[in-house]
């Protein structure tokens, strides 16, 4: 092969690897960067729109009830309440939407729409993303018995305690988020909570599990819960 085309050849390659490392740049800073700029603005805008919505039915003063009121049927797609989990961070607050398609986890948390309504008896269960998207569950794993995870409607304000370390289990478990998970600490109805994640941390082979019980209520008016307080 003549001199000239060995170097063409050459040359060809390696401007073609320095195209395809560009393109591998590009992508990673989008997945680690981007995908956290859209979800966090998405997120704060859903929040934003349930603050609305929450400021034109003012909460009401009436003592603390002893079962939750059943909230109102929720719209597949839209956000619906907003979860707080002090041991993710002081400022770490996330919309939970009613679904959990692409799009809904792009935007903050998922209802599974198959289980309960929040606070209800049964078990309310909600997915995030551990990577990409805001990175919502990245320190999924740091979870403990104990922990609060907080969310309100806009009236009331739930207080769930986590029950178990994130439980590990394979995608295909779906068990996880029966009324009454047979894995789950819990051997008998009750109002509880499931949080739901891929693992690894950059994967999807498994899920990460955690189970939570409803400790206490209390409406909006009345102020922030301890668990929100310290």
């Amino acid at each position: 092969m003549p001199v000239v085309s060995v170097r063409l050849v050459v040359r060809t390659f390696s401007e073609l690897c320095i195209t395809i490392g560009a393109l591998i740049v590009l992508f990673v800073a989008y997945v680690l960067y981007w995908t956290g700029v859209k979800a966090d603005s998405a997120a704060d805008s859903q929040i934003s729109e349930l603050h609305h919505q929450w400021a034109r039915t003012p909460a009401a003063s009436a003592p603390e009830p002893v079962a939750p009121p059943a909230p109102a049927p929720y719209t597949a797609g839209k956000s619906f309440a907003v979860m707080y989990i002090p041991r993710l961070g002081g400022d770490w607050h996330k919309p939970v939407l009613e679904g959990t398609g692409v799009k809904d986890l792009q935007k903050g948390l998922g209802h599974y729409a198959t289980t309960t309504r929040l606070g209800q008896p049964g078990n309310f269960s909600v997915a995030g993303h551990r990577r990409t998207y805001g990175d919502p569950f990245k320190d999924f794993p740091e979870l403990r018995p104990g922990d609060a995870v907080v969310l309100t409607d806009g009236t009331t304000w739930f207080t769930y305690r986590l029950d178990n370390k994130p439980y590990r289990t394979v995608p295909s478990d779906v068990g996880v988020i029966d009324p009454v998970p047979a894995k789950s600490p819990f051997r008998s109805p009750g109002r509880y909570l499931t949080l739901t994640t891929c693992d690894p941390e950059w994967g999807s082979s498994h899920r990460l599990i955690a189970w939570a019980h409803l400790d206490s209520t209390l409406p909006v008016a009345r102020g922030k819960p301890r668990a929100l307080t310290g």
